[in-house]
């Protein structure tokens, strides 16, 4: 089972690690991370490199797809190589996931359109207007599309896939041995929850422009 994940500058780490860390311990499982050109790319804080070991013309079959999000995320909403390979694995991949913003480039490139998807709060509205239909779940599976919400959704992401993919059993066995068991300090991980005055000054600052579709 080979699984590829995209890397890009400014990505966010736990978007791909956290999957990553999941998925990767899936019997059979064979990860590389892919993209435009082989060597480190940083995360969006500058301080962490993760390194490309493919480029995309290299991994063309990939049976799961994965495509974090993060700031750099902006910077693949235009056709091009990105999206030529996610159309092109796409034709063939048994899944195709993303977690956070990754959905906005996946729906950029015309592979969410009419489909249920999800994507991190700030940019649910960015979603539909690229042809899917945001909901505001922590996963959202709809056909070969799995999506993750915001950031660390993308455990949640990967452990459902491990369900579906190989059975309870495998996917307890590596939640168990993460010792994945989330008892937060704090109840501010929704904007449901967190204080109003946190989700309104993100709200005002967010940093998702508004997308148009390639």
């Amino acid at each position: 089972m080979k699984i590829a994940i995209l890397l890009f500058d400014r990505f966010t780490a736990l978007d791909a690690v956290g999957p990553y860390d999941v998925l990767s311990r899936l019997p059979g499982a064979e990860v590389v991370f892919v993209g435009e050109s082989v060597g480190p790319v940083r995360n969006d804080a500058g301080s962490l490199r993760l390194v490309v070991d493919a480029e995309l013309t290299e991994v063309l079959d990939p049976d799961i797809v994965l495509v974090p999000g993060g700031p750099g995320q902006t910077a693949h909403m235009s056709d091009g190589p990105v999206h030529q390979w996610l159309r092109l694995v796409d034709e063939t991949s048994t899944w195709t996931t993303s977690v956070c913003t990754g959905s906005l480039i996946l729906a950029a490139a015309g592979l969410l359109t009419g489909r249920r998807a999800t994507s991190h709060w700030l940019a649910l509205d960015n979603l539909t207007a690229l042809g899917a239909t945001a909901v505001s779940e922590r996963v959202v599976h709809d056909g070969k599309y799995v999506t993750g919400a915001g950031v660390s959704a993308g455990i949640d992401m990967a452990l459902t896939l491990a369900g579906i993919i190989a059975g309870d059993e495998v996917a307890q066995s590596i939640q168990l041995m993460a010792e994945y068991d989330p008892q937060p300090p704090y109840n501010a991980g929704s904007p449901a929850t967190a204080p109003a005055e946190l989700v309104t000054r993100f709200r005002e600052s967010s940093r998702h422009p508004q997308p148009q579709p390639s």
